[in-house]
């Protein structure tokens, strides 16, 4: 059976001896208290749930795949998906990177991004359900209205709601079926 082991030294390398990230964030307020020791700690903790529940659900997503019910319209994901997605929400990783404000961590976006790059290197497919959701979330912090803000956030924050892929019409220059 496949095994994924998390490249948790070569991203501390890359943080701490190449970028000295701790140094750069004391100089932004928002993240000046952040030290080294939590920023590995989270990162531990993120390479265990992509390595222990999210890597062994990508051969049975291969092997299954989602499942339509044309009478309900109902879609069925692989077993053990929505089991792992709960577990993601319940441990807050939905809102590691996200703003206070809307019930996020606010911890730096780059903790985030080697989060969610053990997420896909243990099933690309599982951590694309709540992958969308960051473009989702940093599309309307950045250009939604208030009223957008404090509608959808706090549920997008908390992994209540998922974002979405919007595709473009066909033959426009970017239909994704031509490819």
């Amino acid at each position: 059976m496949p095994i994924y082991t998390p490249p948790l030294r070569d991203m501390q390398f890359v943080m701490h001896e190449v970028l000295n990230v701790v140094d750069e964030f004391k100089a932004l307020p928002k993240h000046a208290d952040l030290d080294a020791d939590t920023l590995n700690a989270v990162l531990e903790e993120g390479g265990k749930f992509a390595a222990e529940v999210v890597q062994p659900l990508n051969l049975r997503g291969d092997a299954e795949g989602c499942t339509l019910d044309k009478a309900t319209h109902e879609v069925t994901t692989p077993t053990g998906f929505k089991d792992a997605y709960a577990q993601f929400v319940e441990g807050g990783w939905a809102a590691l990177s996200c703003d206070p404000e809307y019930g996020g961590q606010g911890l730096p976006l780059l903790i985030n991004q080697c989060f969610y790059e053990m997420l896909n290197s243990a099933s690309q497919a599982w951590t694309m359900y709540p992958g969308l959701s960051h473009g989702a979330y940093e599309a309307l912090h950045a250009h939604g209205t208030d009223e957008q803000k404090k509608t959808f956030l706090p549920k997008l924050v908390s992994g209540e709601w998922t974002g979405t892929m919007c595709l473009t019409e066909p033959h426009c220059g970017t239909d994704l079926g031509l490819l």
